[in-house]
């Protein structure tokens, strides 16, 4: 029996199922499946909806892949702080990832007010367009000659877009901002990736190196941020549709500004341009859903190149495309909370303390709720088939107090992203080259993916 919150209130709990322990903490069974976002999908297909694993580092890793059972957790508003702590050096004010449930509620109410408005969107829409346009146009000078990096190209759009968003046109060098994120990125990601054991004196120095690149370029964003924070109080500017003027007109400390700029960046700019991408990828897989989107696209745009902010609500075969593609490739594969107490799962019982494991992929690739979950059907999204699921079945920015506070942006981004190109490329895929789906915090591909593009004539 359980109470309304999901706690248990009395009765039998069922034992949770899940593979013998292994002695290696189950890093090796991670590796062997190819990642942990694959090895989400063998546990469920092996076990069920509700799975007991090791997790390297957790004590008792639980994983959910039904949606109707996740509405259990959906309260829960701790993460587990071990998966966060590589970026620790990058907060002054506390890691924002993690901030305990008290202090994380008005720090992501004020973010929402921001991020999820409409005036933040139509502000910023013209330098998006602006950015993608210029992107389009070097992709056309290679157009049917050399295939195009999907994903290394869209998500440099998109870090230049975030960085468009959170400094507006208060920066001398946005593209040295650009560059000097970039070196913070790939030092403290590559931190999560790096084979522990022995290391020789050569890869020793080229470490020390990499770091000391990183820290500098830290310092040089930290000043970045500072300098537009100090123009925005001589100027008086707390304009709530501007994220640094909101924060600023919240009375945030210097050091809480400048690490919320520094995780909405990191948060922010490989998600748009991998849901983008994968995008691509599926619509050259498929021409036959491809040839129906440009309809639309050139439909509402005419004669223009680019879309405006409010023609975005008639690309509405574009959203069910985009949705999709995130049901098949997730931008981010996983999500993870913590208990606080006991919580009752359907038959459950997961105890205080445990690690409650959201595989995203895994859910949305639930053949229960997803008939052929391994094809590309746009259709699922109709307003009528999405009403039959349950609200948990897609959840690419996760769900509850934790979600990602820029979904919003992100799919503004993502529609706008995919309407210009659209609507001046086919995509076609390179002829033997294989497209490997592998966790790099986000669901990236081992070799990228790349494809041809080829100018196309709007009917």
């Amino acid at each position: 029996m359980t109470s309304g919150t999901g706690r248990q209130t009395g009765g039998a709990a069922r034992a949770l199922p899940g593979p013998e322990p292994r002695a290696d903490g189950g890093a090796g069974a991670i590796a062997a499946a190819g990642g942990l976002h694959a090895y989400q999908l063998r546990l469920h297909d092996a076990y069920g909806p509700v799975v007991r694993f090791q997790l390297p580092g957790t004590e008792l890793a639980v994983s959910i892949s039904d949606p109707v059972l996740l509405e259990a957790t959906a309260g829960l508003d701790e993460r587990p702080v071990r998966p966060f702590a590589f970026l620790e050096p990058l907060c002054e004010a506390g890691n924002l990832q993690v901030l305990p449930a008290a202090e994380h509620g008005p720090w992501r109410h004020l973010l929402l007010s921001v991020l999820a408005g409409r005036p933040s969107h139509e502000r910023h829409f013209g330098q998006f367009t602006a950015l993608t346009t210029a992107l389009a146009d070097r992709w056309a000078e290679q157009a049917d000659r050399t295939p195009v990096a999907l994903q290394r190209d869209l998500t440099a759009l998109s870090l230049r877009m975030i960085c468009a968003y959170a400094f507006g046109g208060e920066v001398t060098d946005p593209e040295g901002v650009v560059t000097a994120f970039e070196e913070v990125l790939t030092e403290h990601l590559g931190r999560l990736y790096e084979v522990p054991g022995a290391v020789g004196p050569a890869e020793r120095a080229e470490r020390a190196e990499r770091a000391e690149r990183a820290a500098a370029a830290l310092a040089r964003l930290r000043a970045t941020v500072d300098r537009v924070v100090a123009a925005h109080r001589r100027a008086g500017r707390t304009d709530r549709s501007d994220l640094i003027g909101a924060l600023v007109a919240a009375g945030e400390r210097p050091a809480r500004i400048r690490d919320t700029v520094m995780m909405i960046m990191f948060a922010a700019h490989h998600t748009t341009g991998v849901a983008v991408s994968w995008t691509l990828y599926l619509l050259g897989r498929h021409p036959e859903v491809a040839a129906r989107v440009t309809e639309e696209v050139d439909r509402v745009l005419g004669d223009r190149a680019a879309p405006e902010y409010a023609d975005l609500r008639r690309l509405t075969y574009l959203g069910m495309t985009l949705k999709e593609a995130m049901r098949r490739y997730p931008p981010g594969p996983y999500g993870a909370r913590e208990t606080a107490e006991d919580l009752a799962v359907g038959d459950y019982l997961i105890p205080a303390g445990a690690t409650v494991f959201y595989p995203f992929w895994a859910v949305h690739m639930n053949p229960k709720y997803w008939p052929e979950p391994e094809k590309f059907v746009p259709e699922r999204f109709t307003p009528e088939a999405a009403a039959g699921r349950p609200k948990l079945a897609h959840v690419p920015f996760g769900f509850g107090p934790r979600s990602c506070e820029g979904a919003a942006l992100a799919v503004v981004e993502a529609e706008l992203v995919l309407a210009v190109l659209l609507k001046r490329f086919r995509f076609r895929p390179v002829a033997g080259h294989e497209v490997t789906p592998v966790e790099r915090f986000v669901l990236w591909a081992a070799d990228d993916i790349r494809m041809l593009v080829s100018p196309r004539t709007a009917g």
